[in-house]
Formats: C-alpha cells, sequence, structure tokens
C-alpha cells in the first residue's frame, strides 16, 4: 500500500493518510482479497463494478463542490485538473463514466442493462457522504477526505487490474480505466493533500485534515465492503 513519500510535495499528510490505510486494512478488504485469490466468480465481480461504477460517474460531482468554496483561484487548480480529466479533457470518449463503461463492456456487462440498473443504497451513501463532507464541512475536512479516496484508489486499481487480467477476464492491451488510475491516482492526491500539508502545524486545522483523511479512509473500506457484501 505504501508509496515513496519522500516524492511527494506532501510528505506529511501523504505519510498520516499511509498509516490509516494501513490501520484500516484497505488491501485486506475481503472484496479484494477474495479477488485476487480466484474466489469471487466473474458475475459477482461483474455485478459489484455496475454499482461501483455510479461512484465513477459521481465522484467529480463532490470535487465541483468542493472548488466552489475556495477564495482563490489558485488554490482551485490541482482540483480543476482533476475535473477536466474526469471529463476526458473535454472529449466525450474519454469521460471517465464511458472508460469504466467500456472496462464493463470487457467482462460482459451489456449496456441497455447497465442504461436501467439504479444505484444501490451503499453507494448512494457514499456519495451523499462525500457531497455532504465537500459541502458542509470545514474545507480540510473535504480535501483530505477526497485526497485518501485517490490515494488508495491508485493501489486498488493495481490490484484489480491485475486480478482480472490474471484470471483471463480482461486481456492486458484490452485493460482500461484500471490501468490509468494506477498510475494517475497519486498525483491526484497530492494536488489535494498539497493544500493542507502547510497547515499541519497549525492544531485546529491538522485536526480537521485527520478527520477527512479518517472518514475517507473509512468510507471508501466500506463502500468495497459493501460492494462484496452485495452479492453474498
Amino acid at each position: 500500500m505504501s508509496t515513496t513519500v519522500c516524492l511527494t510535495k506532501a510528505a506529511r499528510v501523504t505519510k498520516r493518510a499511509e498509516q490509516i490505510l494501513d490501520g484500516i486494512g484497505i488491501m485486506a478488504n475481503p472484496y479484494l482479497t477474495t479477488l485476487t485469490d480466484g474466489s469471487m466468480p466473474l458475475e459477482r465481480f461483474r455485478a459489484s463494478q455496475e454499482q461501483f461504477g455510479f461512484a465513477v460517474t459521481y465522484f467529480a460531482r463532490p470535487m465541483a463542490s468542493l472548488i466552489s468554496r475556495m477564495d482563490l483561484p489558485g488554490r482551485r487548480l490541482g482540483i480543476l485538473s482533476n475535473i477536466v480529466e474526469e471529463h476526458g479533457d473535454f472529449k466525450p470518449h474519454f469521460f471517465h463514466h464511458a472508460t469504466f463503461r467500456q472496462f464493463l463492456a470487457s467482462i460482459g456487462s451489456d449496456a441497455e442493462r447497465l442504461d436501467a440498473l439504479a444505484p444501490a443504497p451503499q453507494v448512494d451513501a457514499f456519495n451523499s457522504v462525500l457531497t455532504s463532507v465537500c459541502t458542509m464541512e470545514d474545507m480540510a475536512v473535504g480535501i483530505s477526505c477526497l485526497g485518501i479516496i485517490e490515494h488508495a484508489f491508485a493501489g486498488i486499481s493495481a490490484t484489480i487490474g491485475s486480478a482480472v487480467v490474471e484470471r483471463g477476464w480482461v486481456a492486458q492491451d484490452d485493460l482500461v480505466h484500471y490501468a490509468l488510475h494506477a498510475e494517475i491516482d497519486e498525483q491526484h492526491a497530492e494536488d489535494f493533500f498539497v493544500l493542507v500539508e502547510d497547515t499541519c502545524d497549525d492544531s485546529r486545522t491538522s485536526c480537521a485534515v485527520d478527520r477527512g483523511l479518517r472518514l475517507g479512509g473509512y468510507v471508501f473500506n466500506r463502500l468495497y465492503t459493501d460492494l462484496y457484501q452485495l452479492g453474498g
């Protein structure tokens, strides 16, 4: 799970995020362990990923809420770049919603069924927490919450991408979405963390950062637990 914190501009926040994720044991979540040990069947994985797609499509919205609260335009740029990337640099076929749909198609999802599918309450709960924290809480809480999710998703994406290839569900050359996020989400996390790194010496803000990191780690781990239980 750990990364090389010396390469980041937000070493203290990154280190704390990794401590929290290690404490939670997110990489030992049963969703990931059953996927990698071969005990999760493709049908169950597909159904859970179809639900995860609602979180993928939604994620840019709390980010937009967060930057709308930032007074200084320069502070918005890193997250704004992330939002633009979520929207494929303005190319619809590269929207993350679209690339995730491509991934779902590669594991056998039916497009018409996806269009008729509604989000499960577990996914609605996750999305609602992100909107709430980014609109109602101290900005440091929201920044840290989204940042740790991005940080965790880099490792999770690498694990899922490797597992679906190793299990023969997707050819390496056909792997989309997860291959990209395994590469880019550490930078996305840093774009959040750097906004609060310099406030770590302030006790009030440091407490808010820790709250956000703990909340983000908890709800993301909980989402994967819920996805695991959906097909159980």
